[in-house]
């Protein structure tokens, strides 16, 4: 059987999240075999910047992040199988997830990233355990 969280303890995880990542963060989506939790990164295929404030206090076991800025130039082509956000330094690692267009951690209208062309995320959430 799966732990369960009360909805304080989930939120206060998700709280923790927003205070680590702090502002303007990166989120930046790879191709590739995702590595190990904060290993060596495949193939850089675009970075978005994360809002300022990260994200407003979690509720219900969700973490809604704040507006994300399209990146207006890929960096690569490829096929986006990963993300990681980062602090504002682009070094530290705040969390890694799965890329997919439904069912993931993150969900793209479409994983097929061109170099120089446009990639936008018009939503974002975290969602806790037994949420």
């Amino acid at each position: 059987m799966a732990l369960a969280f009360n909805v304080l303890t989930r939120n206060a995880m998700l709280d923790a999240i927003t205070t680590f990542a702090a502002g303007s963060g990166k989120l930046r989506i790879y191709d590739g075999s995702r590595p190990a939790t904060g290993g060596t990164a495949t193939t850089l295929l675009a970075e978005l910047t994360l809002n300022a404030t990260f994200a407003p206090a979690a509720s219900s076991g969700v973490l809604t992040l704040n507006a994300i800025t399209t990146d207006a130039s890929a960096d690569a082509t490829g096929t986006a199988t990963w993300f990681r956000i980062t602090k504002s330094d682009g070094t530290t690692h705040v969390l890694d997830g799965n890329v997919a267009t439904s069912a993931s951690d993150l969900n793209l209208n479409s994983v097929s990233i061109v170099a120089t062309g446009s990639v936008a995320v018009s939503s974002f959430t975290i969602t806790a355990p037994n949420a």
